[in-house]
């Protein structure tokens, strides 16, 4: 990748997991009846065979791995799994009941924290409660986030028998340097062996999850650990650039020192080199960050054009309804986005007072949904179009403006109403997205909010 584009273009942005962006949520106009109103209406829509998505997050882990940005609980109290279903099955039967219809489940996500946290009893207990008010579609896609140095065969075969059919292992990195410094002790014979063990039981799509930009990395030590990747062949692999955010992360990402995280060009060499190696192995890039066999549904999905992107990453298939269960999920009915309480007590104590746990959310307005669907189209596809009279904007001419530069350095094509990302273009894609992000435009933040694009 050309190094002055990379200096160019690597400013805070973001990724793009939905729009608009949390920041930019309009909070103040939202509310809970809004937000139910907007999910009636959606699942309505929503045909027989469309059905709809569940993600589950089960916030609890044993131990910080201090490059992580999620919302979590650290403890070794595995006291609190049962309580903490209980709470989730009660906001799922809070959902059926204003859906009114029983609902089909064609999607399903363990998200964390560390799901495998949970006994594998207690994740049947959990999954066949949400089962049991609902239908499963004919083709479900069930996938959950395992941690190689928890998760069993008991784990692997409770959530097999119970549908699930995709697992993705957090690797991160197997230089014992990195490991320690961001917490994550797991050796590559853990990861092989759950990987033996997800295989022989049956699952169809294995995936590992691979950091870039982490403190000490090296290219000698991304190389090494994509060489140890080549060893397993997962289906998938996403290849995830570190997001640096302390200010909002707080402690858990300030436990090393910045100087110690690879300089913007080394961090974006990890990324093209480890690229160029992936393909050599018989990945095709996906999307954003993602690569994925010829053989799996991911690919399979970016062919036949059914990719989606949501708070859930890439996914093979594509639902109008996300619900979000659990503390700090997030939900999703094309027309609004709503989040949970984000501490356990906080979440724990709306869902035992009767009410949805939902504190903040947004609501889309037809600009936003028009937005949204470009930069979708952009994320999935990387090309999008405003032939069409609901994808044009009357800040167009503002948009080609601002994209003009992008097409002058080849980055994107311009034909008349239309746009596509060149294979040059293609690490530069959440720059050319937020060519289109209208709301961020308007009210540029005051402090950094994002990680770098780069």
């Amino acid at each position: 990748m050309n190094q002055s584009l990379v200096n160019k273009y690597n400013i805070p942005g973001p990724r793009y997991t939905s729009y608009p962006t949390v920041p930019y949520w309009e909070e103040d106009l939202f509310s809970a009846d809004q937000w139910m109103d907007t999910l009636k209406r959606s699942f309505e829509e929503t045909n027989d065979t469309d059905g709809i998505s569940i993600y589950i997050h089960l916030p609890f882990c044993e131990s910080l791995c201090t490059f992580c940005a999620c919302h979590k609980r650290i403890t070794k109290q595995h006291r609190v799994e049962e309580p903490y279903i209980e709470t989730v099955l009660k906001e799922w039967k809070m959902y059926v009941d204003v859906l009114g219809n029983r609902p089909k489940i064609k999607e399903l996500h363990l998200g964390g924290g560390t799901p495998t946290f949970f006994k594998p009893g207690n994740l049947k207990m959990l999954l066949e409660g949400i089962f049991a008010l609902a239908d499963i579609d004919a083709c479900p896609e069930f996938s959950f986030e395992g941690h190689p140095n928890n998760t069993t065969a008991e784990h692997l075969e409770t959530l097999y028998s119970l549908g699930f059919r995709r697992v993705s292992f957090g690797v991160q990195d197997y230089d014992p340097k990195v490991q320690k410094t961001i917490n994550r002790i797991q050796p590559f014979e853990k990861v092989a062996a759950v990987t033996s063990m997800a295989r022989a039981i049956g699952y169809e799509s294995i995936s590992n999850d691979l950091v870039f930009g982490l403190p000490h990395q090296t290219w000698e030590s991304m190389k090494h650990t994509i060489e140890k990747t080549r060893q397993l062949k997962p289906d998938r692999v996403a290849f995830y650039s570190y997001a640096h955010v302390p200010w909002i992360k707080g402690v858990g990402q300030r436990g090393f020192d910045e100087s110690d995280l690879p300089s913007p060009a080394l961090k974006r060499a990890l990324y093209e080199k480890g690229k160029s190696l992936l393909e050599e192995m018989g990945y095709i890039e996906i999307g954003m960050d993602h690569f994925a066999l010829p053989t799996d549904s991911l690919y399979k999905a970016i062919e036949d054009k059914t990719i989606h992107r949501n708070f859930m990453g890439y996914s093979s298939s594509s639902t109008q309804v996300m619900i979000g269960l659990g503390m700090s999920a997030i939900s999703d009915s094309w027309y609004a986005f709503a989040q949970n309480d984000k501490s356990v007590e906080d979440y724990t104590a709306r869902v035992k007072s009767g009410s949805l746990p939902v504190f903040r959310g947004h609501i889309l307005n037809e600009e936003d949904l028009a937005v949204r669907k470009h930069i979708l189209n952009l994320m999935c596809n990387l090309e999008t179009s405003w032939n069409e009279e609901n994808m044009s904007l009357p800040e167009m001419p503002d948009i080609l403006l601002r994209l003009e530069e992008m097409e002058q350095d080849g980055l994107i094509e311009i034909q008349p109403g239309s746009l596509k990302v060149t294979a040059a273009g293609r690490g530069f894609v959440r720059n050319i997205a937020m060519a289109f992000d209208v709301r961020m435009i308007r009210k540029q933040p005051q402090t950094r909010i994002f990680s770098m694009t780069v």
